[in-house]
């Protein structure tokens, strides 16, 4: 048999992991240098970055710092703090104009001195826009001229010619997610906010609610429990969501008729018989404000396709049909 089918040779495969476990053992090193190394500087830096009255943080580098800016941006914008990408080649040959006084700079380079970014530097500087700079050189020139200068530790590069981007980069982007969700605590950014900036997203569709898919007002099936099956049919084939609700006389929900109800009491009598005589009493409710996935949970657990939403006090809200929750993506 052909060797180069047999897999990697033992003591290949032993280099390749310990290759592996040496990076992810040299960034992680890196990574609690940093934690340990955050001090006044962090806060003056979300201090710059918290803006208000439509600024947004402008987050700029070119290279690998560039891809990370990218990522920054991007997470920024999602967790509550709009924000966007700029090119800094681009900003020289008119993207400038992207950059206004309500805005703050967050520009990312290693060498504190990519020529690149000098255009978007000294722009800021014009203008009196708040310019952060993350960085490993602290008496570097941009260094020297930025508002705040979140200096990364000096820790050695995970590639062995200790040349190409790994442990500085991934420093870099952990900086920014610690800078992004500071902003989002600062601000009490809620579940919700994040929902509407995520509609299409899997992570949207987790923290949909109840309120946000059920039916409302006059889609929702409902009787008072002493009117006739007759009645009731009636409403259940209108509505067509294969129930009704049965109401006391206070207005509360205190039963439901479904199609399996129906079934088990299928003789001449039937729609001469009251909803009371009829229906399922106590039926499962869910909130409003619940989650959509917690709900779905419920139904499936009890074999059940719908769920009538009350409030407190008992009083039917809305309906919740299981093909509401499949149709919205909630699983």
């Amino acid at each position: 048999m052909d060797a180069s089918h047999t897999g990697p040779r033992p003591d290949r495969a032993e280099s390749d992991l310990a290759s592996a476990r040496r990076v992810l053992e040299i960034e992680s090193d890196a990574l609690r240098a940093l934690a340990r190394s955050l001090d006044s500087a962090f806060v003056r830096a979300l201090d710059s970055l918290n803006l208000a009255g439509g600024g947004r943080v402008i987050v700029t580098g070119i290279g690998k710092s560039g891809h990370v800016a990218r990522k920054i941006a991007a997470t920024l914008a999602s967790t509550g703090t709009p924000a966007q990408y700029v090119h800094p080649a681009e900003a020289s040959h008119g993207d400038l104009g992207m950059i206004t006084r309500h805005d703050a700079v967050l520009a990312l380079s290693n060498s504190g001195e990519t020529a690149e970014l000098t255009a978007v530097v000294e722009h800021a500087r014009r203008f009196g826009i708040p310019l952060v700079l993350i960085t490993s050189r602290a008496e570097s020139a941009f260094a020297q001229t930025a508002d705040v200068a979140l200096v990364l530790p000096a820790e050695d590069e995970a590639c062995p010619m200790g040349l190409a981007p790994t442990t500085s980069t991934t420093l870099m982007l952990a900086l920014g997610d610690a800078l992004a969700v500071a902003l989002l605590e600062r601000k009490g950014f809620s579940a919700e906010e994040f929902q509407r900036l995520h509609p299409a997203g899997r992570l949207g569709r987790q923290l949909l609610r109840v309120s946000d898919l059920m039916h409302a007002g006059e889609a929702v099936p409902l009787i008072d429990a002493e009117r006739p099956m007759s009645e009731a049919i009636l409403i259940m084939t209108g509505k067509r969501l294969g129930c009704v609700g049965a109401l006391g006389p206070d207005g509360r929900l205190i039963g439901i008729v479904t199609d399996g109800d129906l079934r088990r009491h299928m003789d001449g009598g039937l729609f001469a018989r009251r909803v009371r005589e009829v229906m399922t009493p106590a039926p499962r409710t869910t909130r409003a404000s619940a989650l959509a996935a917690e709900a779905l949970r419920i139904m499936n657990e009890r074999g059940i396709t719908v769920l009538f939403v009350a409030a407190e006090d008992g009083h039917p809200l809305g309906i919740l049909h299981v093909h509401d929750c499949l149709r919205a993506g909630v699983v």
